[in-house]
């Protein structure tokens, strides 16, 4: 059983940068791939960026490349995401999520997820 807590959401300009972090219980985070999607109202979920259990390998949706970074530290159970160069349709809430499968977190079937943080970017 793994549980997530995310944080780090806020307001921020168009431009600025915002770190997210997601700490997760349970001795095992370390078998985990662990990623990050969002969500805007009335839209589904939409996968961000994704991170092996090692961190060896990383994927990133189109519409952030070069722009965010994931990035975990297994001592400390935690996986971030690195947010720059953000705009306005970067708001969404942002959802942690964790599977022994690298492809469901991608792909939205991840066995958990945490709460959920709000991200606004303003123009």
């Amino acid at each position: 059983q793994v549980q997530l807590v995310e944080s780090g959401g806020g307001l921020v300009q168009a431009g600025g940068s915002l770190r997210l972090s997601c700490a997760a219980s349970g001795r095992t985070f370390v078998r985990y791939a662990m990623g990050w999607l969002r969500q805007v109202p009335g839209k589904e979920r939409a996968p961000v960026a994704a991170i092996s259990w090692s961190g060896g390998s990383t994927s990133y949706a189109d519409h952030v490349k070069g722009r965010f970074t994931i990035s975990r530290d297994n001592a400390k159970n935690t996986v971030y995401l690195q947010m720059n160069s953000l705009k306005p349709e970067d708001t969404a809430v942002y959802y942690c999520a964790a599977d022994f499968s690298l492809n469901r977190v991608v792909d939205g079937t991840a066995g958990y997820w945490g709460q959920g943080t709000q991200v606004t970017v303003s123009s």
